[in-house]
């Protein structure tokens, strides 16, 4: 392509030759020219026009674009819509679980006041209190809709701590429940029970302290519940003697084995073998004798197994010692 400048005075011509891509960059750097040039109008001129209300400019401007203003709008408003009506769901399923959190909490021994604390503290936390239930409008604000979903977080976090709570005292009762003597050490009938009788070797009235469970020699013997062992000793009128401290001034003793499987200071769980049915000390045959102790004092063993469990309740409220 060919530009002929003519010069009138001079009677001079310049020619001018242009590629074809110089011809196509021109063009490109116009059309950019142009467009940022344009968008710069329409952001500084036509938006301001828009927001701030001039008089001609801006009624013209929303005429253009008044159809994306609208769709923009309705896209809002059904966002919102489909929000408020997920947090009234959300709020219904918060409903159900806190009813549900009071029960298992109240069948866990959580006590009322250790809740209405947990309400303070969350209510203290949150602001005056509020509640009813949720009523979406027609057209809930993006306002109200985060004041909702700020309540909905302030009551899942007390519905936290309270499960939390839960949770803590049911491990306690699960870990009381362990160290009380309920299983039965050796599987088979009892023999002479706990209470006065006839010694065996004299005919005299004596207490026996325990309950006897006849077996053959070598039958495992089980611990009746987790504990320590306290004593592995031989006693005279016990013979082989093993003793497992509960803690809680709670102990029991296993006696007249054959032998003792656990060693003194050895951390045993219930069910686990710890000794073997024998015939040593005072004893007129294979048989063990079993003892449940609280403070030194014994009990009756019958009233701790299962089977005979009224004791767990009473010795479980017994206060905790260190």
């Amino acid at each position: 392509m060919q530009l002929l400048i003519t010069h009138g005075s001079l009677a001079r011509t310049r020619v001018l030759h242009f590629q074809r891509w110089q011809l196509v960059l021109a063009a490109l750097v116009l059309v950019g020219l142009l467009m940022g040039l344009s968008g710069t109008v329409y952001h500084f001129v036509f938006l301001k026009a828009a927001r701030e209300g001039w008089p001609v400019v801006s009624p013209l401007v929303r005429l253009i674009v008044r159809d994306e203003v609208a769709q923009r709008d309705r896209f809002m408003r059904e966002n919102l819509d489909a929000i408020a009506q997920k947090v009234g769901e959300m709020q219904a399923k918060l409903v159900k679980l806190e009813a549900m959190g009071e029960r298992v909490s109240g069948m866990a021994g959580v006590k009322p006041e250790e809740r209405q604390q947990l309400q303070r503290s969350s209510s203290a936390a949150s602001g005056p209190a509020s509640g009813g239930p949720f009523v979406p409008a027609s057209r809930p604000s993006l306002e109200q809709l985060q004041n909702l979903v700020a309540g909905l977080d302030e009551v899942t976090d007390l519905n936290t701590d309270l499960f939390t709570l839960a949770e803590s005292r049911l491990l306690e009762s699960r870990l009381s429940a362990l160290l009380i003597p309920s299983a039965p050490p050796v599987q088979g009938p009892v023999g002479s029970g706990f209470g006065v009788r006839p010694d065996p070797f004299n005919g005299r009235p004596a207490l026996h302290a325990g309950l006897d469970f006849p077996a053959e020699p070598g039958t495992p013997v089980v611990a009746a519940a987790g504990g320590m062992v306290s004593a592995n000793e031989w006693h005279a009128a016990y013979g082989n003697l093993l003793e497992i401290d509960h803690g809680n001034g709670l102990k029991t003793r296993y006696a007249h084995n054959t032998s003792v499987d656990v060693a003194l200071g050895t951390l045993v769980r219930r069910g686990q073998q710890v000794a073997k049915v024998g015939n040593t000390g005072r004893s007129t045959g294979p048989h063990l004798h079993f003892e449940v102790l609280v403070d030194g004092a014994p009990q009756d063993p019958a009233r701790f197994l299962a089977g005979n469990p009224p004791a767990l309740k009473e010795f479980a409220a017994r206060p905790g010692r260190r």
